[in-house]
């Protein structure tokens, strides 16, 4: 499991110096079923 979040959205109350996420949880969700990290917008997708 990822040890820090990251996060460019500054405007998000929860964004934090440095691109750190300071949520305590974080929840996800998908429009479509993504095959390519070109149809997410999460960096760090790869298909499974």
């Amino acid at each position: 499991m990822a040890k820090d979040v990251l996060c460019e959205v500054n405007s998000c109350r929860h964004w934090s110096n440095g691109n750190k996420c300071a949520a305590e949880q974080i929840y996800i969700v998908s429009k479509q079923q993504a095959s390519t990290s070109s149809e997410t917008d999460c960096q760090t997708f790869e298909i499974k």
